[in-house]
């Protein structure tokens, strides 16, 4: 029986091997992510880990990242292999990033930035999405983000809020931004723009 799994292991890691060497994207079970993951940073195996016993196996496996769609309230969720260092509120990595459907006001983009820089806005795609170490953090961001987006709370008030949150999650306190999003998703959030004259 050993040696069946162990052949088998063998065959998905070649697949994965000869897959990721071009990028391509590949599906596994949960077993077979982890294993895949298991040279990748500590820190990203553990969020990894936490996701999967979540949501399941990632839709899709790269060298790089893991990859869920539709995953509960997410259009879309990805771990990526490498952290990226994040001071605010306190130092952290960002490897968690989590999609939703969402429009801004070309207005607010500016304000968006300012607010946090691991908050994403993408206006052609019409998504937004947060990249940090948590999914409840994820949640945070993106409630704020909404906030600021809809005048809400200002940047520095959203800051503050976000930064109180995070101190009390790690005191046993779950504020309600840090547990689901607190604004609809969805719809028709996509930008096409305009051709420019003569094209």
């Amino acid at each position: 029986m050993k040696q069946i799994l162990s052949s088998a292991l063998i065959v998905v890691l070649a697949c994965f091997t000869a897959c990721t060497s071009t990028n391509r994207l590949i599906s596994v079970t949960t077993n077979e992510a982890k294993e895949i993951i298991s040279g990748w940073p500590a820190k990203t195996q553990e969020v990894a880990t936490t996701m999967m016993t979540k949501y399941g196996a990632p839709n899709e496996v790269t060298g790089t990242m893991l990859v869920w769609h539709n995953n509960g309230p997410w259009k879309k969720t990805i771990i990526h292999k490498e952290p990226v260092q994040h001071n605010f509120p306190m130092p952290h990595v960002d490897l968690l990033e989590q999609f939703v459907d969402y429009s801004v006001p070309a207005d607010k983009y500016d304000l968006m930035a300012l607010y946090d820089g691991s908050v994403v806005i993408a206006r052609t795609a019409g998504e937004m999405s947060a990249r940090c170490d948590k999914e409840e953090a994820n949640f945070l961001a993106l409630n704020l983000a909404n906030d600021v987006a809809t005048g809400k709370k200002t940047v520095e008030d959203a800051r503050m809020y976000y930064a109180r949150s995070m101190k009390e999650m790690m005191q046993g306190k779950m504020d309600p931004y840090l547990q689901k999003l607190h604004f609809n998703v969805g719809g028709d959030t996509k930008f096409a723009d305009q051709k420019a004259p003569g094209m």
